[in-house]
């Protein structure tokens, strides 16, 4: 064989060398890409993609949404908008929304989608709590200075009232319509209403492929997936003393809970109150007695999977009381709650349910 046939031969043997060293390597690449990739994506979620949004609802109340999106969409005109519809059906201050075309009259047909499944609840934790959670307490508590009408001066009518309250009683519903069968009765779900939109503007996320978000109105939060730094969001339980100034020099943070794909609504009587010829009265209203609450439970901490039945749990409670809160909590196993209450020295003490207790953070 020539040299010339040889030279031929070795080339060809060459490149194809070097194209299968080639081909190697490219496919090394995409491989190795390919694993970054997965990598990546298992990691914590990037702080960068954390989007905030703030602003106010039904009235003054503020809320806060933090989540996290890799394409860093600004969702607050659609969050604002969707707590407008929420309003113009659920608001009592608002004379054309459904709510209060139903109280104006005696019925009403549904025109949103949140008013019977606001009603459909309500009426399982008012059965479940055995009417310490009532929505039809409303002229009781616009009556003690704490609803949406004025308050008349002088003393109040509680025995003339109460015949108007009774979930059950006075009201009859389907996903239609909701009808009343005495005229005086009104409906005020401001005891439920917080968490209730807490859960709308969550699942309005949900639906945008949102998969870590916290939103909060109000103190009242839901939280899905982890925050920013890839841990499970934490969120404070108020000091019930902090405002009449007997934790001075310490914080207003009681307790902290981490909310593991949870939700967390918070009531008590240390907010909203007043004082009148030397006697407190308090914004819970007991709709058994027609009277401000008067026990040692001064705030009440309820974890659910949704905010609208922790938030509806945690006035119950307030009205219910420590010992009965804490046998009704021994009940219903899906119900975590974090109860602070006064010993008989004053002192503040804190009881939680195993759920609470194994999400506790220490501060």
């Amino acid at each position: 064989m020539s040299n010339r046939k040889k030279n031929l031969i070795y080339s060809v043997v060459l490149l194809s060398l070097v194209g299968i060293v080639y081909l190697y390597r490219k496919s090394q690449h995409k491989e190795n890409l390919a694993k970054a990739k997965a990598k990546t994506s298992q990691k914590a979620p990037n702080k960068t993609n954390k989007v905030k949004v703030t602003g106010t609802t039904m009235g003054k109340i503020v809320y806060n949404v933090t989540y996290l999106d890799d394409q860093n969409r600004d969702f607050k005109q659609s969050i604002d908008s969707v707590l407008v519809a929420f309003n113009e059906s659920l608001s009592t201050y608002i004379p054309s929304s459904e709510i209060s075309t139903f109280n104006q009259g005696t019925e009403v047909s549904f025109r949103s989608p949140f008013f019977y499944p606001v009603l459909a609840k309500s009426q399982e934790i008012y059965r479940h709590t055995k009417g310490a959670f009532d929505p039809t307490v409303g002229p009781l508590v616009n009556a003690w200075g704490f609803g949406f009408k004025k308050a008349q001066e002088g003393k109040v009518p509680v025995d003339s009232l109460k015949q108007f309250v009774g979930f059950d009683k006075y009201l009859k519903f389907d996903k239609q319509k909701l009808q009343k069968n005495k005229p005086g009765v009104v409906l005020d779900f401001s005891a439920i209403a917080k968490g209730y939109a807490v859960d709308v503007v969550g699942e309005y996320l949900a639906s945008q492929q949102i998969k870590n978000y916290a939103v909060e109105i109000g103190g009242e939060v839901r939280c899905r997936g982890k925050n920013a730094e890839g841990k499970t969001w934490l969120f404070g339980v108020k000091n019930p003393e902090y405002k009449a100034g007997k934790s001075k020099g310490k914080s207003s943070v009681f307790s902290a809970i981490y909310l593991d794909n949870r939700a967390m609504a918070t009531s008590g009587n240390y907010e909203n109150f007043y004082v009148k010829d030397g006697k407190k009265y308090a914004h819970t209203i007991d709709p058994a007695t027609g009277y401000p609450v008067e026990h040692s439970l001064l705030s009440a901490s309820v974890l659910a999977q949704d905010c609208m039945t922790a938030d509806a749990y945690a006035t119950a409670f307030m009205v219910m009381g420590f010992e009965k809160a804490k046998a009704l909590l021994a009940q219903h196993k899906n119900l975590d709650a974090y109860l602070i209450y006064a010993d008989d020295q004053g002192k503040l003490q804190a009881y939680m349910t195993k759920g609470a207790k194994k999400y506790l953070a220490k501060l």
